[in-house]
């Protein structure tokens, strides 16, 4: 009586164990496929030509912001993809001496990246890296703009 008792437990417990590691471990990898997910600038499609990049999701109507953002010294070789909610790419950003590409994205793609790195506040920064061909990888957390002046500079 005990023992299936005790084996019920252990396969029970062995089951929720499996089931937290495969969370844990799949979760951490989030990835953007440029393929798949097709952003424009002012009128050309974007391609994504370095290795990697600053993502940047703002809102481009909050002046806070961009007060914010030019405090934030980025170098020269810096790479940012500037995503704006107001969908905006006329929007010029200041942010150090970077190299800022501004890219808009269609509402329904916008909504699936906002969905796949659990971006739930704005303005947020993480960054991505090239992984193979156009898909990039999440290599840092994402940082809300206080948290991010305060671990980089």
């Amino acid at each position: 009586m005990f023992g299936r008792l005790f084996a019920s437990l252990f396969g029970a417990l062995a089951i929720a164990g499996a089931f937290a590691y495969y969370n844990y471990k799949f979760s951490q990898y989030k990835f953007i496929d440029f393929t798949e997910f097709v952003g424009y600038t002012d009128q050309n499609v974007f391609e994504p030509m370095s290795d990697k990049y600053l993502v940047l999701i703002y809102n481009s109507r909050d002046l806070k912001t961009k007060e914010i953002l030019q405090d934030i010294n980025l170098l020269k070789t810096d790479q940012v993809l500037a995503i704006d909610y107001f969908q905006s790419t006329s929007s010029i950003l200041k942010i150090g001496e970077a190299n800022v590409s501004a890219v808009k994205f269609g509402a329904d793609t916008f909504l699936k990246i906002t969905n796949i790195f659990n971006i739930n506040f704005l303005p947020v920064m993480f960054s991505i890296e090239k992984s193979q061909g156009k898909k990039y990888k999440q290599t840092g957390e994402i940082y809300i703009f206080e948290k991010f002046k305060q671990d980089k500079l």
